[in-house]
């Protein structure tokens, strides 16, 4: 086995907030690849937070969020397990930047769990009259209407919209990604926008 030099582990740290000794077996089982070893780490970051998605989450924060012209604000709470963890810079910036994407992306709900019944009934009757009109097949239109109610969700819902600073992420994996680095469960509670004029 290849030694793991104190820089590997430190880098591996820096890039990824996981814990040294993780970093250090991560490095090991890759044989010092560092992006499979960033790999590696984040597929055990997401195996644990699916462990601590069921922990109540029963502290936070509510963050808040004025854009520059002062028409537009959001507010975001955003709940984890202790005022310890809230306290930290890697949970204020979390929310900070959910803040952040609520005012630049409008969602109307946190998750697709949210969405009443009879909002993705009426979108899906939508998509699927949508689909006869342009001439669909009938045996396809209800597969379309699925589709695009999944598009829905994705520009409609908080967790589901891609993250602002970096497309290939959802929300959703960003939170992931902090539940790994601090530990705790964390979850976005409630979210408000508001606009000049709408």
């Amino acid at each position: 086995m290849a030694a793991i030099s104190a820089s590997a582990v430190k880098e591996l740290r820096e890039r990824t907030g996981a814990g040294m000794m993780d970093c250090k077996h991560a490095l090991a089982e890759t044989k010092g690849d560092m992006e499979k070893a960033i790999d590696y780490l984040r597929e055990k970051g997401i195996a644990k937070a699916a462990k601590k998605a069921s922990r109540s989450a029963k502290d936070g924060r509510v963050f808040c969020y004025i854009h520059t012209n002062a028409k537009i604000a959001s507010m975001v709470e955003l709940n984890c397990e202790t005022d310890f963890v809230a306290k930290t810079d890697e949970f204020q910036k979390l929310g900070h930047e959910l803040a952040m994407q609520v005012a630049a992306s409008a969602p109307l709900f946190v998750s697709s769990e949210e969405v009443p019944e009879d909002v993705v009934e009426r979108e899906k009757e939508i998509y699927r009259q949508q689909a006869l009109e342009e001439g669909k097949p009938a045996n396809i239109v209800d597969r379309i209407a699925e589709g695009k109610v999944q598009k829905y969700f994705e520009t409609s819902c908080l967790l589901d919209q891609a993250y602002i600073r970096d497309g290939d992420k959802k929300i959703n994996d960003l939170i992931i990604e902090h539940i790994a680095k601090l530990g705790e469960n964390i979850k976005v509670g409630r979210i408000a926008r508001f606009a000049i004029g709408e």
